[in-house]
């Protein structure tokens, strides 16, 4: 049995600074995630799909060690992300192909405690698997699987979540970050946003910033701080973040939990690409 089935697309990135620095990579939340969950000890499954072309791509991720179950998709998910600001905080985001959606029977014969939507945008994962494996699991979404929506000319926009009254509740593990919070609860104070995701149901919510992470679990309102010395590894915060908090909580309380993923994302945003160090890296960072 799995700790987590992870569940997403993987993505070939366009990552233009706001100088105009352009960087292509193959990203997505799976990529960032299973390298966080693979460092830190945990024992999980990769669910995603891939083109009939891309064999020399699936052929590097089967040999890498992690456990990838990968199907088939007519194409791949590509995204550009073009960053308007030196600190990164400030994107336009497009989608430039999309792979096809999951279903339930790609999933449903993973057994896990945690089902982890990283999804990228609206209806890669669709709504209708959140009930069936919350029956199984543990669910731990990100919201930008079910909030991030393109347009005809593959601008991506946010829109609210039309079934969040029906399924936060069944949601353990809740990622948002400020702009996503919003969006679900009309409110721009962060803390009045975490507590009505909260009161909608889902168990522990994550509100990711730039300068901090927030954590409430219905009682208790827990906040820790990034402490990198640059942003140059910006891309995947959020989603390096959530994985590692999951990955830690199996074993730790939720305050021991956010100190961990708040220094293991710290060492990640000092350089470009997904989290290269170790466990004794991150205690390391935790003590400083």
């Amino acid at each position: 049995m799995n700790d987590i089935a992870l569940i997403g697309h993987i993505s070939r990135d366009i990552i233009i600074d706001v100088r105009s620095r352009e960087v292509k990579a193959v990203g997505g939340a799976v990529m960032y995630a299973q390298a966080t969950l693979s460092k830190s000890g945990t024992e999980f499954t990769v669910i995603s799909k891939l083109p009939k072309d891309e064999t020399e791509l699936r052929e590097k991720l089967l040999a890498s060690g992690v456990n990838w179950k990968i199907g088939k998709s007519s194409n791949m998910t590509s995204i550009k992300n073009v960053y308007l600001s030196e600190d990164k905080e400030i994107r336009e985001v497009t989608l430039i192909s999309k792979a096809d959606s999951f279903i339930l029977s790609d999933i449903e014969s993973e057994i896990a405690d945690i089902y982890y939507f990283a999804g990228l945008f609206y209806g890669e994962i669709p709504d209708s698997m959140i009930e069936p494996l919350s029956k199984k699991g543990k669910i731990a979404l990100d919201a930008q699987g079910v909030l991030r929506a393109s347009t005809e000319d593959g601008d991506i926009i946010f829109r609210d979540w039309d079934k969040k009254k029906e399924l936060m509740p069944l949601i353990t593990y809740l990622k948002v970050d400020a702009a996503e919070a919003e969006v679900l609860t009309s409110m721009k104070d962060r803390e009045r946003a975490i507590r009505a995701l909260s009161d909608m149901g889902a168990r522990e919510v994550m509100l990711t910033h730039n300068k901090e992470v927030m954590l409430f679990d219905g009682k208790t309102l827990y906040r820790e701080s990034y402490t990198n010395k640059n942003s140059s590894g910006r891309t995947g915060r959020g989603d390096t973040t959530f994985s590692s908090y999951l990955a830690w909580r199996k074993n730790h309380g939720i305050e021991e939990s956010l100190r961990y993923c708040t220094a293991l994302c710290s060492i990640k945003m000092e350089s470009p690409g997904v989290f290269n160090g170790s466990v004794e890296d991150v205690l390391k960072r935790m003590r400083s």
